[in-house]
């Protein structure tokens, strides 16, 4: 079966254009938006989700992440044991994205801990100490420009998409949390469209204190709640991870240019000798040339060092995918879990490259 053929109706399309939009907008102001009934766009995205071609993910974002250490860990594995490791770190609450590529590694995988000290000891005591894995090279990445939460599928009109948008977040006071926010992400993670009162009686806290909560963490983007297809029935199914090296004082201006490119998935700030990974998703693989020939002629001094293009996605932030790219299951994205330091003098082996 073709790509083309491949893809997703028209209307499962536009559905999660809309839900890109507004995540967690009633039944009834999606269908509005659509020109359906509130039952019939529930009961496509039901269909949708039961066979895994698309669902909704929510995790930590903006300034909570920022709190957060992110590093982009690039993994060589021993001759066939490349997916055998993907699949064994998949099932870690640390590793957000694990995907199979061909580049200048086996395997490329989105690390998120507390904190810079607790990544090292995570990479060194948990990844690189995976059977099969022979070298870990981790490059920490100080600021995310854009991530999967802005990509837009764009199968609906801008007036459509206007209706949906949700209000601007009025100015705000300093963000606080808690264990109780902790919990509040966890459970939107296991449903991202659960309503406040749902919460409240899981959770255990007053259904006011909650939508108080919630309303605040997702208006300042905090929490990002994102729409996802399947890689396989997507109109843009292929997936190429971009190293790039640009001027210092040219990077915030390029990150935000390149963040408006609609290909672009991820655009991240690098401590490395590369200074900026972007990720895009384009309907082929033939498409990859005319766009970096776009992006030179835009910013030409912007140079490409490295490329990798995804095999599979094994993980998708906390989604379980098969070889297809559907979802098959899920692993909470708790970034804050608790990771074992090595005490001082602890001899223990560090398998990881430079």
């Amino acid at each position: 079966m073709s790509e083309e053929s491949a893809m997703l109706a028209e209307q499962d399309l536009k559905l999660a254009d809309a839900l890109q939009a507004a995540p967690r907008a009633s039944w009834s102001t999606l269908g509005r938006a659509l020109g359906v009934g509130a039952v019939t766009a529930a009961r496509r995205w039901d269909a949708l989700v039961e066979r895994g071609d698309a669902w909704l993910t929510a995790y930590a974002g903006g300034e909570l992440l920022e709190r957060l250490a992110l590093a982009f860990v690039a993994i060589d594995c021993e001759p066939g044991a490349a997916l055998p490791v993907a699949s064994a770190l998949a099932s870690d609450v640390h590793v957000a994205t694990v995907e199979y590529v061909a580049g200048p590694c086996d395997l490329l995988a989105h690390v998120v801990t507390p904190s810079v000290r607790e990544l090292g000891a995570h990479v060194a005591g948990r990844v690189a100490a995976v059977p099969g894995v022979t070298r870990v090279r981790t490059t920490v990445s100080p600021r995310m420009f854009t991530e999967g939460s802005r990509w837009r599928v764009r199968a609906i009109s801008p007036g459509q998409r206007e209706a949906l948008a949700p209000k601007p977040a009025r100015r705000r006071t300093p963000l606080r949390f808690d264990a109780a926010d902790r919990a509040l992400i966890l459970a939107l993670g296991a449903d991202a469209r659960a309503s406040a009162a749902a919460l409240a009686e899981s959770l255990g806290i007053g259904a006011t204190t909650v939508r108080r909560r919630l309303d605040g963490l997702l208006g300042r983007g905090a929490i990002r709640v994102r729409c996802e297809i399947a890689r396989s029935v997507s109109p843009a199914p292929v997936t190429v991870t971009l190293w790039l090296r640009v001027p210092p004082d040219k990077l915030e201006t390029t990150a935000r240019s390149l963040a408006m490119v609609p290909e672009v998935r991820m655009c991240a700030a690098l401590a490395g000798a590369e200074n900026l990974m972007l990720v895009v998703w384009l309907p082929a693989q033939q498409d990859l040339l005319p766009l970096e020939a776009g992006l030179a002629a835009k910013l030409p001094w912007l140079e490409i060092t490295g490329r990798a293009v995804t095999l599979r996605s094994v993980k998708l932030m906390g989604r379980l995918l098969d070889a297809a790219g559907r979802a098959t299951g899920r692993v909470p994205l708790d970034f804050w879990a608790a990771v074992p330091v090595p005490e001082h003098g602890d001899r223990s082996v560090h398998r990881s490259g430079g």
